[in-house]
C-alpha cells in the first residue's frame, strides 16, 4: 500500500451527495486499510463556530479521514457566502488558483494511500473567469468518481456529465445512485437506464437519507469493486 491513488469525486448538480459519498468512500477505504484524506478544495458557506469559520462539507470529510493534516491543505479556498465559487472569490476580492490546489493535492497524497478530492457543485461550475471545475479535474489528472442524484432530470444530467468528462480527457472510473427524492417515480426504470448508459460500474445505490450517514453508507459500498477500481488505476499508470 505504499503508492498513492486517489479519486475526483464529480456531481450531476449541487446538493446531490457528493461529500456523503466522499465521506462514505473514505471509511470504506480506511476499514480496507488504506492511509485515507478528504480534500475539498472550494468551499462555499461557512458558519463562525468557536471564533473559527467552517464549513460543514470539510468537517464531515476531515473526520472521515485517519491521517492528520494541516486543515489549510485539506481546503486551500474556504468562502463564508453559499455562492457560486467565482462570484464568492469575486466577493472576497481572491482569484482561485489551480496551482495552489494542485501543491496541496501533492502535500496530502504524500501522505496518504487514497486522497479523495471533492469538487464543488456540478463538473463545469466556474471557478475563476477562465477556468472551472474540470479544469481543477484535469490539472490534478485523477480518474473521476461520478455521483448521480436520482431525482427527475438525472438521466439528461448524468449524460451531459459523462459527456464533459470524456470531452476533457478525463476516465470515468464508477459512479454512485444517491437518492435525494424519496418520492422519484420510476426509480428502478431510471436507475436501469443510467446502468444501461454510464460506461463504468455502479459502486452503490444509496437510499434517501434525512441527514448524512457516511458510515451507513459505507456500508453499502462494495469492498470488493473499490479494490477492483484502485486495481484498473495501477494497471493504467
Amino acid at each position: 500500500m505504499n503508492r498513492v491513488h486517489g479519486f475526483f469525486i464529480a456531481g450531476t448538480d449541487t446538493h446531490i451527495g457528493k461529500t456523503l459519498v466522499a465521506a462514505a468512500l473514505l471509511h470504506a477505504y480506511a476499514d480496507l486499510g488504506y492511509r485515507v484524506l478528504g480534500m475539498k478544495p472550494v468551499a462555499a458557506g461557512a458558519e463562525l463556530i468557536d471564533g473559527v469559520w467552517v464549513n460543514e462539507d470539510v468537517a464531515l470529510l476531515r473526520a472521515a479521514g485517519n491521517v492528520q493534516v494541516a486543515p489549510e491543505l485539506l481546503n486551500p479556498y474556504l468562502f463564508r457566502e453559499a455562492i457560486a465559487p467565482h462570484i464568492a472569490a469575486e466577493h472576497k476580492g481572491v482569484r482561485i488558483e489551480i496551482p495552489r490546489i494542485r501543491a496541496a493535492y501533492d502535500a496530502l497524497a504524500a501522505q496518504a494511500d487514497v486522497v479523495l478530492v471533492e469538487g464543488v457543485g456540478g463538473l463545469l461550475v466556474p471557478l475563476s473567469e477562465h477556468k472551472d471545475a474540470a479544469d481543477l479535474a484535469v490539472a490534478l489528472g485523477l480518474p473521476m468518481i461520478l455521483v448521480v442524484g436520482m431525482r427527475l432530470g438525472c438521466i439528461n444530467h448524468a449524460l451531459l456529465t459523462v459527456a464533459a468528462i470524456a470531452a476533457r480527457g478525463l476516465k470515468l472510473a464508477g459512479w454512485v445512485a444517491n437518492r435525494v427524492d424519496p418520492a422519484m417515480a420510476a426509480y428502478d426504470e431510471n436507475l436501469a437506464a443510467l446502468r444501461k448508459r454510464l460506461p463504468a460500474p455502479l459502486l452503490a445505490e444509496l437510499p434517501y437519507m434525512a441527514s448524512a450517514d457516511p458510515q451507513r453508507a459505507a456500508r453499502l459500498l462494495s469492498p470488493q469493486k473499490l479494490a477492483a477500481i484502485l486495481s484498473n488505476i495501477s494497471k493504467s499508470e
